[in-house]
């Protein structure tokens, strides 16, 4: 099962979201109140279902399908004035006020798309792109998630997979 991360400003929003999906038998992974607890929680996990109830201040969702679309499922649930407010076609969008059997239904569809198209990385390749993380860590002076998103962007821009690009970066470190 794909990890659920809520986001969400209000503390209030976020437990009554948590306790509707707990109540269905998904549970969360973890509840982020600023884009930077966000963003650090999809790097720390690799892959989730991100809903946002509401919008963060300094975290816009089409900035995070944006940086992130590649490994998360992103839902925006708030009113209809807010949503348009988003312009990613990749980010769902649910309108409030939304029964529960509405929310659960959206997150059960998420959970299978996101089950379908998540890559299937295997251990030894997770490991290598820990140990690749680890090096542009110590040499660039990045962090952990700065690195991935880097080894990321790269595999993205160049069409390669990051477990690839992970294999090149600890090749070039021995030859130094």
């Amino acid at each position: 099962m794909a990890r659920i991360i809520i986001a969400s400003a209000s503390e209030e929003s976020g437990a009554q979201l948590s306790r509707l999906l707990a109540s269905s038998g998904f549970p969360v992974f973890r509840r982020c109140g600023s884009g930077g607890e966000l963003r650090r929680t999809i790097s720390e996990c690799g892959d989730a279902i991100v809903l946002m109830a509401g919008i963060l201040p300094d975290c816009k969702p089409d900035e995070l399908q944006l940086d992130w679309g590649d490994c998360v499922e992103i839902m925006l649930l708030g009113k209809p004035a807010l949503l348009t407010t988003c312009d990613s076609p990749q980010v769902f969008r649910l309108a409030l006020p939304a029964s529960g059997q509405a929310v659960i239904g959206a997150v059960e569809m998420l959970s299978q798309l996101h089950r379908m198209r998540l890559p299937k990385r295997s251990g030894a390749d997770r490991q290598l792109v820990e140990k690749a993380k680890g090096i542009l860590m110590r040499t660039r002076g990045l962090t952990e998630s700065e690195a991935h998103r880097a080894m990321q962007q790269y595999a993205m821009r160049h069409g390669v997979k990051m477990a690839d690009y992970a294999a090149r970066i600890i090749q070039s470190s021995m030859e130094e």
